[in-house]
């Protein structure tokens, strides 16, 4: 079956999204690109490797393509929240290699099956766990976008660099300068104290 438009146009987005979270980790040290930033936990390599198990979850199993890639944070003994970090023994390259190969297998699944092809989502709730292909694309695009404007965020806590893909960077800022643009909105807070 030929790919649709629509298809097309979705898997455009996935591809966007996963491309600006890569895009993220370039010039970051390790420990930058490892560092909690949020009361959460946040980090550039933590949601890539939560990302990548998200979509190779997505999109192996639940179309019944099962994944040769062994995910031992997702196992029932493993601590929990280990798949939103970089454990110590997991490489920078160890996490972009995951997520590339992840997503080799899952665009293996897009390509293969139509938009209406069926599968099932055993996480999900009984009533909604019956799914689409073209629901799981809109579900990853949501998810992929979701994490990569988190990863904008605590990039820019960083080293201030911000944007969404390395074409179309933030733009130099208002015309005063990003210091004191920032005064200003926070005097229109406080105002509101």
């Amino acid at each position: 079956m030929a790919d649709s438009p629509l298809k097309d146009h979705l898997y455009d987005y996935l591809k966007q999204g996963r491309a600006a979270l890569l895009w993220k980790l370039d010039g970051l040290s390790e420990y930058d690109a490892r560092r909690p930033l949020t009361a959460s936990g946040t980090s550039v390599l933590g949601v890539i490797k939560h990302v990548a198990t998200v979509e190779l979850g997505y999109l192996t199993d639940c179309f019944g393509r099962p994944s040769d890639i062994a995910l031992p944070w997702m196992s029932e003994d493993s601590e929990p929240m280990t798949d939103m970090y970089a454990a110590a023994d997991e490489s920078r390259e160890f996490i972009i290699d995951l997520y590339r190969r992840g997503s080799a297998l899952a665009d293996a699944t897009i390509e293969a099956l139509p938009l209406d092809a069926a599968g099932h989502v055993p996480w999900w709730h009984p009533d909604k766990a019956d799914v689409t292909l073209g629901q799981i694309l809109i579900h990853l695009i949501a998810e992929t976008h979701r994490h990569a404007g988190q990863v904008d965020i605590v990039r820019e806590m960083i080293d201030n660099s911000a944007g969404w893909k390395q074409e179309m960077p933030l733009m130099d800022g208002p015309e005063e300068g990003w210091p004191a643009y920032c005064e200003r909105l926070e005097g229109i807070a406080a105002s509101f104290m």
